[in-house]
C-alpha cells in the first residue's frame, strides 16, 4: 500500500457515511502530515449536531505517525467560504498538497500520483493544478499516464501555494472585463463561453454559493496547465438528497476507479487537449440537447418564414 509524502487537507461537514469511507483511504496512504477542516453547525439544524459530531469522532482515529491540524469552526459559513478559508489555511502552512472532500473517495494511487506530480512540476509555473479525477470514459488522451486540460476538476486534487495564492473567493480582479470574449478565447466554443460568463457575473453578484468555480476561473484566466489522469482515480460518492450541490450527475455518479502502471510516464507535448476538455464539457454543460433545440428552432422559424412570404404574396 502506497504511502502519502505530501500532507493531506480533509474537509468534512455532517456527512459521517461518506466520511468514514474517504477517511479510511485516507489512513491507508498514512500521510505524514494530516489538516482536518470542519464548518460549523447551521443555526436550527437539529439533525448537524449528532452528525456533525460523528463526523468528528471519525476523523480522530488516528492510528499511524502522523502530524494533525484541525480548523473546526464554531458557527456556519457555507461551502463558499467555509471551504475556501480552510484550504487558504493549507496553504498558508503547506507550499504543496493534497485536498479531499468528504465525498470524494480516491483509491491508493491517486496518493502516488498527486506526490509524483506535485514533485515533478514543482518548480513549473505552467502547471497549476493536478486533477485525480478523469471523466473520458476510457478514452487516452495522451502518449503518457496523464494529458493536459485548462479544467480543473475538484473531486480530488492536489496543488502549490504558488498557484492558489492567486485566489480570490469573490474574483474581485476580474470585475468589469467581457466575461463573453474572455472564455470564448479560451474555451472556443459560444454556448460554453456565455455558461461560464454567466457563472462569472454570478459570483460577482453573490448568487453562487461554492468556492470551486472561483478555482476554475482562476486557473483558466491564468493560462494554467492542469494534469489530469488518463484513468479515473476518484469516485464521487456525494451524489442524493443531502448533498449541497451534486443532486444529478450526468453519468459522474461513484465512477469506477483504476489502477495506473507501476511507473507513471509523462506525455510528450505539454498542451491542453482540447478534444478531452470538450468531451466533459459538452456533458456538465448538456450541449448535445442544446444545439439540437436551437437548431429546431431555426427549422421552426424558416418554415414561419416561408409561409409569412407565402401567404402574403
Amino acid at each position: 500500500m502506497y504511502q502519502a509524502q505530501f500532507p493531506v487537507l480533509f474537509l468534512v461537514f455532517n456527512r459521517p457515511s461518506t466520511t468514514k469511507l474517504v477517511f479510511e483511504e485516507i489512513r491507508k496512504a498514512k500521510p505524514k502530515r494530516l489538516y482536518i477542516a470542519a464548518d460549523g453547525l447551521r443555526q436550527n439544524n437539529e439533525s448537524d449536531i449528532e452528525k456533525c459530531k460523528e463526523v468528528k469522532e471519525i476523523v480522530s482515529v488516528i492510528d499511524w505517525e502522523c502530524e494533525v491540524k484541525t480548523l473546526f469552526k464554531d458557527e456556519n459559513l457555507g461551502c463558499k467560504y467555509a471551504v475556501s478559508s480552510a484550504i487558504d489555511w493549507f496553504f498558508e502552512n503547506e507550499p504543496a498538497g493534497i485536498v479531499l472532500e468528504d465525498d470524494c473517495l480516491p483509491n491508493n494511487d491517486f496518493f502516488r500520483f498527486c506526490d509524483v506530480m506535485l514533485s515533478y512540476y514543482n518548480d513549473d509555473e505552467r502547471v497549476r493544478f493536478i486533477a485525480g479525477s478523469n471523466f473520458q470514459d476510457g478514452i487516452s488522451r495522451s502518449d503518457g499516464s496523464y494529458y493536459f486540460s485548462k479544467l480543473s476538476h475538484v473531486w480530488g486534487w492536489a496543488s502549490w501555494r504558488r498557484a492558489w495564492k492567486d485566489y480570490d473567493v469573490e474574483l474581485d480582479k476580474y470585475r468589469g472585463i467581457d466575461g463573453g470574449e474572455t472564455f470564448l478565447g479560451i474555451l472556443k466554443d459560444k454556448l460554453l463561453a456565455d455558461d461560464w460568463a454567466s457563472i462569472l457575473n454570478r459570483v460577482h453578484n453573490n448568487e453562487v454559493n461554492t468556492w470551486d468555480y472561483q478555482w476554475a476561473i482562476t486557473n483558466m484566466f491564468n493560462n494554467g496547465l492542469s494534469v489530469m489522469p488518463n484513468v479515473n482515480l476518484i469516485s464521487n460518492i456525494g451524489f442524493g438528497s443531502d448533498a449541497t450541490h451534486t443532486f444529478s450527475n450526468n453519468g459522474f455518479d461513484s465512477l469506477k476507479t483504476y489502477n495506473l502502471e507501476d511507473k507513471i510516464s509523462h506525455p510528450t507535448l505539454m498542451l491542453p487537449n482540447g478534444a478531452a476538455d470538450y468531451y466533459t464539457l459538452q456533458r456538465e454543460h448538456n450541449l448535445e440537447f442544446r444545439l439540437k433545440e436551437i437548431e429546431r428552432e431555426k427549422r421552426k422559424n424558416r418554415f414561419k418564414r416561408l409561409k409569412f412570404w407565402k401567404y402574403s404574396l
